[in-house]
């Protein structure tokens, strides 16, 4: 494993939410980010779909690994945005996100997030977010 994902691992290894929800650091490199997150029912909401919170925390946990790589260390989202494209059914999320412009102060980052049920894969959300260092 190179440094930077081990790094990167010992700070979502230190995240108490991404533990509780179940979430798995899967990727993490200069190209992108990749989380999965195995659904279970108590990421569901009344009707069978995966929870709109659950699908947003990958999203912006993938764009906050994203931007870090890119601005080169600890970072922390300042601006978040999703567009919900269908309802999130399946066994597993799969969140990719990629730092699309970087900077000294701030990198603005995309993410798809796919359901995945067996051999199928659809895009359930898009989202965009500007991530700057922590202090």
């Amino acid at each position: 494993m190179d440094d930077t994902k081990a790094v990167a691992l010992k700070i979502f290894e230190s995240q108490p939410f991404s533990q509780f929800i179940g979430a798995e650091l899967v990727t993490c490199s200069n190209e992108g980010t990749e989380m999965t997150l195995t659904i279970q029912d108590h990421h569901k909401q009344q009707h069978g779909f995966v929870h709109g919170g659950a699908i947003s925390y990958l999203a912006d946990n993938a764009i906050t690994f994203a931007g870090g790589l890119a601005l080169g260390g600890n970072a922390l989202t300042v601006e978040f945005k999703i567009n919900y494209l269908r309802p999130a059914i399946g066994t597993r999320l799969i969140a990719k996100a990629q730092a699309r412009s970087a900077g000294k102060r701030m990198a603005i980052c995309q993410c798809e997030v796919y359901a995945i049920d067996g051999e199928s894969q659809k895009l359930c959300a898009l989202a965009q977010g500007t991530v700057v260092p922590a202090a």
